[in-house]
């Protein structure tokens, strides 16, 4: 091996972390000396970026902790690592806004390795009648079968801002300062309140990981509006049945989804010689878009992955079912102390939920819990 060891920190599932590794593995035997650490996907939504670049070369983090690692100058601009013929090469190939979501304070942050937003997902063997295609059809299908939904962790409040997209009011859409300023917002937590107390509250305290899992176990749900995406969940496993994923429901002004995904990020403490460079250029590569992530349990960014017919087959259309809901989905803000604030509004919103709390009220309560934590004039 030449040159110093290189530590990255991924995240502990397999869509997070077997490309990675199996790429490592084949860059090593060139003489690359990179290793791959993994944190739970708890730690991976919240944990300060600034801590994980003091101990990593390359982290992969999601877009609103951009906003943190800038503030705490940690990461290297790519824009100083690529030309800016081959940035404009991914941006082009990037599905929906996953390649823009790493942008901020004028420059890109991180490469978009992997795509993924919120999507539905159903026990379609236990389904009775067709899959919902709007909010109000997901209504009636709580009231006559069991419906989940994903709150813990962040997604409360992420379920929230998606249905407020779906119906025109997406966060800090008109007025950075606000985080809703519209009647969207209104109709989604009426319709999220209702659909709260219909719901099926057995798996309340899981992540999306649980809940995929728990579907493909029990089916005591069979249908789950709003939850990130995992393709490893669309084919049977040992003891598991294979879930399907479809399109989000649709709200007056259409898809509502927030995206999730994955960038990957190349901390100041980096060295980046001729090696590591190409072996990042390689990762975005149409060959490992298209031919190596999508059969090492990841979901790509690039947007021929997603249409790609192969890719599909083996997946059980996982891919092309839910393009369209990534193709739509939101950017959530990303300025310094947008974490924190995802947090404090998630258990807020569990608490409003579970005391009724009108709608007015509620938005009140988030718009200030919202001024509180973005510095004032801050870019979103």
């Amino acid at each position: 091996m030449s040159g110093a060891p290189i530590k990255g920190l991924t995240w502990d599932h397999p869509r997070g972390y077997v490309a990675l590794e199996r790429a490592a593995e084949r860059a090593r035997a060139e003489g690359l000396d990179l290793h791959w650490e993994r944190q739970p996907l708890e730690g991976f939504e919240s944990h300060p970026i600034e801590d994980l670049a003091e101990r990593y070369d390359l982290i992969v983090l999601d877009h609103p902790h951009i906003g943190d690692a800038v503030a705490g100058d940690c990461l290297q601009p790519l824009e100083s690592l690529f030309a800016a013929d081959e940035l404009a090469r991914w941006r082009a190939q990037s599905i929906g806004r996953s390649f823009d979501s790493y942008r901020y304070a004028g420059v890109h942050w991180a490469l978009p390795l992997d795509a993924a937003t919120q999507v539905a997902v159903a026990r379609t063997d236990r389904l009775e009648g067709p899959l919902p295609r709007s909010w109000t059809e997901v209504l009636a299908l709580a009231a006559r079968q069991p419906v989940c939904l994903s709150l813990a962790g962040p997604h409360a409040a992420l379920s929230l801002f998606s249905m407020a997209a779906a119906y025109g009011d997406a966060p800090t859409g008109s007025e950075p300062g606000r985080l809703f300023t519209g009647q969207g917002a209104t109709t989604a937590w009426e319709l999220l309140s209702e659909l709260h107390a219909l719901a099926f509250r057995g798996w309340a305290g899981l992540n999306p990981i649980g809940i995929l899992d728990a579907m493909s176990r029990d089916a005591r749900a069979v249908y789950c509006p709003l939850v990130y995406g995992y393709v490893n969940y669309a084919v049977a496993g040992a003891g598991t049945q294979p879930l399907h994923f479809t399109d989000v429901p649709a709200g007056s002004h259409g898809l509502g989804s927030t995206l999730g995904g994955t960038g990957l990020a190349v901390s100041r403490r980096a060295t980046v010689g001729d090696a590591l460079r190409a072996h990042l250029v390689a990762l975005m590569s149409p060959a490992m878009q298209e031919d190596f992530i999508p059969f090492a349990d990841g979901q790509p960014s690039a947007r021929s992955a997603w249409s790609n017919e192969r890719v599909n087959t083996a997946w059980n259309g996982f891919f092309a079912q839910t393009q369209a809901t990534l193709e739509a989905a939101i950017v959530r803000p990303r300025h310094p102390g947008y974490i924190p604030f995802q947090t404090a509004a998630s258990a807020l919103v569990r608490e409003m939920l579970a005391d009724r709390l009108a709608a007015r009220a509620a938005l009140e309560r988030l718009q200030t819990l919202y001024q509180n934590h973005r510095p004032a004039g801050s870019e979103v």
